[in-house]
């Protein structure tokens, strides 16, 4: 009777391990390189500035100079249903981004929710800076 508990059990938690990951961005290559003088990213000049970029990870990306001078990209994909691909817009200033479809709201200096429906921080890239070029990869 207790291996039959026991396996019971054992199913019960490997079922419940096996739901859908709620929140989950897919992962897709990603790999931008450019020059830090490319007009495209004229406003990484300073802290507090960020871009928007099409075509690369889900649904674009974003890259932010933090106020310490440190360079951050994110998928623009909102984590709020990201099988819909609603991509977040920059705010005014742009220190904050937006899901337009939900309202929800991300912190650019580290990519965290700021406003519900938000649970969940924006996938995060990888970022080099080398001389005077800047590369987001995964």
């Amino acid at each position: 009777m207790f291996r039959n508990l026991l396996g019971i059990l054992l199913t019960i938690a490997m079922l419940m391990g096996c739901g859908k990951e709620e929140n989950f961005v897919p992962n897709v290559p990603v790999n931008f390189s450019a020059p830090l003088t490319d007009p495209r990213l004229i406003k990484l000049s300073s802290p507090g500035g960020a871009v928007t970029l099409s075509g690369y990870g889900v649904s674009g990306i974003i890259i932010y100079k933090t106020n310490g001078g440190v360079y951050v990209a994110y998928d623009r994909c909102s984590t709020v249903n990201p099988d819909k691909g609603c991509a977040v817009e920059l705010d005014d200033p742009s220190f904050t981004v937006t899901d337009k479809c939900t309202g929800a709201k991300y912190l650019l200096e580290d990519g965290s929710p700021a406003k519900a429906p938000a649970k969940t921080s924006l996938k995060k890239y990888n970022t080099y800076v080398s001389g005077n070029s800047i590369q987001v990869t995964n």
